[in-house]
């Protein structure tokens, strides 16, 4: 299988109908990788496996639950809820195509179908979809630095706090201030800030470890490591790599007896006991941030 080939979008096509399946992969297998259902509980298995497919098209008459329930549980789960879905009936009716539209259907076409118009229809929503994810992507990144912002950190905190809250596994947060950073800026302009909190930044994100790992802005010159299934040893590993990686930088302040731009870091880890208390995380590293901003900067408190 070629590159090219291998990177076409994957649709998730259900339908309990032989015939019906038979006709649309061979209508749609030029242009699409292609998956196979045959009732509800295959669609949401696949819909969650690894590589999730790009575009669900869904009958509503299936065996067991039917296609408006399976929708419904598609959006009700993180995973899968950004998934588009079109359903693909021979139930025409108004009432129906309303019912699927308000359970978050992207699209609703009656059979029998015309293929070039359905092509056409996927390749629509398939588009819209990419641009969609792409402001979405835009708006969880920080504008200065180009690592997470604020707001992404917030959502996958609360996601991951979930996530290890059942798995009972612990999750890791690092928080790093920069040393004196008010009179580098002050000392030497604004410009040159931001340049410094772009190295910075570029700096604590080289410090992850692992793809789950995450880097954000947390605001001003702070910045955050959010560290899944991560013990304190393991956090205080990462945070001293954010601490030595931003002293390696050699930024220095310009002053007749020039200093090197730091940060000082507080971690904390903590297997999640209950749904709310993400927050308690966030509270036990900021305290020993303090602690190591007040024990001599450039150090790191766990």
């Amino acid at each position: 299988m070629s590159l090219v080939r291998a990177h076409r979008p994957l649709l998730l096509i259900a339908d309990d109908e032989p015939v019906n399946l038979q006709l649309l992969v061979d209508g749609l297998r030029d242009d699409f990788r292609i998956r196979i259902a045959t009732d509800g509980e295959q669609v949401l298995a696949l819909a969650a496996n690894d590589e999730p497919p790009d575009l669900i098209l869904l009958d509503v008459v299936m065996p067991g639950f039917d296609g408006y329930e399976t929708c419904r549980r598609l959006k009700q789960q993180e995973p899968t809820r950004e998934i588009p879905v079109i359903f693909v009936t021979s139930l025409g009716h108004e009432d129906g195509e309303m019912r699927g539209l308000e359970l978050g259907a992207v699209d609703y076409i009656t059979k029998p179908v015309n293929l070039r118009i359905m092509r056409a229809r996927i390749h629509t929503h398939l588009k819209l979809k990419q641009i969609q994810d792409h402001l979405a992507a835009l708006s969880n990144v920080d504008g200065l630095t180009g690592i997470a912002n604020r707001r992404r950190f917030d959502e996958v905190l609360a996601l991951e706090w979930r996530r290890n809250l059942r798995a009972e596994t612990p999750l890791a947060l690092v928080i790093a201030d920069i040393d004196f950073f008010k009179q580098f800026n002050d000392s030497h302009g604004h410009l040159a800030g931001d340049d410094c909190l772009r190295r910075v930044a570029a700096a604590i994100d080289r410090s992850m470890r692992r793809p789950t790992d995450l880097a954000a802005r947390y605001g001003g010159e702070e910045f955050v490591a959010l560290l899944a299934d991560t013990d304190t040893e393991g956090a205080c590993l990462v945070a001293e790599a954010m601490r030595a990686n931003v002293a390696a930088l050699e930024i220095t302040n310009g002053d007749a007896t020039p200093l090197r731009v730091t940060v000082s870091c507080g971690v904390a880890s903590a297997i999640p006991t209950s749904e709310d208390a993400a927050v308690d995380l966030v509270t036990q590293a900021d305290t020993r941030l303090y602690a190591a901003k007040s024990s001599g900067r450039n150090r790191i408190a766990c």
